[in-house]
């Protein structure tokens, strides 16, 4: 036993140094690895990748510079909002005896929409034209007896006293005469209110009330709602930075069109004008209400339904107008490619403006005449050179599934000048 300890700890300073040799020996290949060969083989690389893309023709769509017509338009979210909504309720109190009209159907001011039992009211004319006639009767006794005292009284026959006071029984038969007649008047006006009528055109909604039901003046349900459906208005909120521009036009007497779309906010689906922008700003969300018209005469609208709403405020017939997608942002700013003489893209900062659609208009920066890159932006440098692609017929384009129909099998398109390049 005292005769193996050296030979294990001879065993182990041996088995250290090995370790320590292999390690010295990695360490060294990896120093050499990334300090001398790494360096080389980068900077190789990177003078090839430069070379080619130099050297590299690149296929690009251009679009012209033109000037022409460019307008500016406001985008925001509107509701579709009826311009009068009226429930219709009773003015009398009474049961009601028939209804006149189908719910969803289109009424007209001055339809009979309901009857309510007329009886009450009638008895109550019948009364105050009972009461008129009994004191109309009154009332001509004492302008006869009036007269007859007038003609004594110049006879000296009677006393001044008794004149005077049969001219003032006339006068309180002939308040009393005025009386009558409002109240007669009143008696009409009750038992006319039991045939209600529509007040505007429109469409009624549901009914709230079934006949043989007691109704109230004082009930708030009202029996029907009629909603104005022609001519009909749809508002909606400009933030407040846009409303001088439309104020601007607005107070120079301009009609501003509209333009309704709908969910996919592709197809137009009303045309009408502005007709008012409200007087407040509101405080909690800095916007401002707008109310535009629509005649709607297929009704197409409906009220309460969510519209994309498109103002044109202003149109600029003189304006320098690009495609939007040639357009790019960088360090400097607004810029594009423009191809020069040579088949060379260049980089031209420029000051953008209104955007109408797929074009935008250029403050400067841009002459009329100029070519513009508007595909392959993404692969291009400062003068890249470039080859321009014809854009495809679209005759051409029509043809080709003609010929994949007769041939009676799905058609290849043929590779365009992009594919060839690419090859």
């Amino acid at each position: 036993m005292p005769q193996s300890r050296p030979v294990s700890e001879s065993s182990r300073r041996g088995l250290f140094w090995v370790l320590a040799l292999a390690v010295l020996v990695v360490a060294g290949v990896a120093y050499w690895y990334f300090h001398a060969s790494g360096p080389a083989k980068s900077a190789a690389g990177a003078v090839g990748r430069h070379g080619m893309a130099a050297g590299m023709t690149t296929p690009v769509s251009v679009a012209t510079v033109r000037q022409g017509r460019i307008g500016f338009s406001l985008k925001a979210i509107g509701t579709v909002t009826a311009i009068n909504t009226v429930t219709v309720r009773s003015r009398v109190d009474g049961e009601l005896e028939h209804m006149y009209f189908k719910e969803g159907q289109k009424v007209h001011a001055g339809d009979l929409l309901a009857q309510i039992d007329p009886r009450t009211y009638q008895i109550q004319l019948d009364q105050a034209l009972g009461a008129q006639k009994q004191n109309q009767a009154l009332l001509q006794n004492a302008q006869r007896d009036l007269k007859r005292y007038q003609l004594l009284y110049k006879q000296n026959s009677v006393a001044k006293q008794l004149l005077d006071a049969q001219e003032s029984l006339v006068r309180q038969y002939q308040g009393a005469q005025k009386s009558d007649q409002a109240a007669v008047d009143n008696a009409k006006l009750q038992l006319g209110f039991t045939r209600i009528v529509a007040p505007i055109t429109g469409i009624v909604g549901l009914r709230q009330v079934d006949p043989g039901n007691l109704i109230s003046a004082s009930s708030t349900d009202g029996l029907a709602v009629i909603t104005q459906m022609q001519p009909i208005s749809v508002i909606f909120a400009l933030p407040q930075s846009q409303l001088p521009a439309v104020l601007a036009q607005v107070r120079a007497h301009k009609t501003l069109a509209v333009d309704l779309y709908g969910r996919d906010d592709t197809q137009v689906i009303a045309t009408g004008q502005l007709v008012s922008v409200d007087n407040q700003i509101d405080v909690q969300t800095g916007t401002v209400k707008l109310r535009a018209r629509f005649p709607n005469t297929d009704e197409t609208l409906f009220p309460n339904e969510f519209v994309n709403v498109l103002l044109h405020v202003s149109t600029d017939d003189s304006a320098i107008v690009i495609p939007s997608g040639a357009v790019q942002q960088g360090s400097i700013g607004a810029f594009v490619y423009v191809v020069a003489a040579g088949d060379k893209a260049h980089v031209q900062p420029i000051k953008t403006g209104t955007v109408d659609g797929d074009n935008i208009a250029v403050l400067s920066g841009l002459s009329p005449g100029q070519k513009v890159v508007t595909e392959g932006v993404d692969r291009l440098r400062e003068g890249s050179p470039v080859q321009i692609i014809a854009p495809k017929p679209a005759a051409d384009s029509a043809a080709a599934p003609a010929k994949a129909s007769a041939g009676g099998g799905s058609a290849l398109p043929a590779p365009g000048p992009a594919a060839q390049s690419a090859h």
